[in-house]
């Protein structure tokens, strides 16, 4: 009787890839976070008072939207506030059908007195 020995072929796996927190004051890394400010009557009116709204991805908590504003805008937020956009449907006027109108996640950005932010 023969008695081979197999040798084990050890195979490396990859090493997990570290999801990396934003480092704070990279634009690159903070760009995705604030999508576009959000421009309704209503936004308009609490920008006078010193308060700036923004639509923001899905997954952004308030220190990366506070640390976004500071990267990209150059202003050091007060307070931030999240609202998530529920989701509703919408009927078709041309064929009945009906769908989704898409929800989404705002942020009401609270500045400290004679802050601004020039969005146009």
């Amino acid at each position: 009787m023969f008695l081979f020995s197999k040798k084990k072929k050890t195979e490396e796996k990859p090493a997990a890839v570290a999801k990396s927190a934003p480092v704070e004051g990279g634009i690159s890394e903070l760009s995705h976070v604030i999508v576009k400010p959000r421009m309704t009557e209503k936004a308009t009116f609490h920008s006078a008072q010193g308060v700036y709204v923004f639509d923001v991805a899905q997954n952004a908590n308030k220190q990366q939207i506070a640390q976004a504003v500071r990267a990209i805008y150059t202003v050091t937020p007060r307070k931030v506030r999240i609202v998530t956009i529920p989701s509703k449907s919408k009927r078709s006027a041309r064929t009945g059908k009906l769908g989704m109108k898409g929800g989404g996640k705002k942020a009401y950005v609270y500045l400290k007195r004679g802050d601004e932010i020039s969005l146009a």
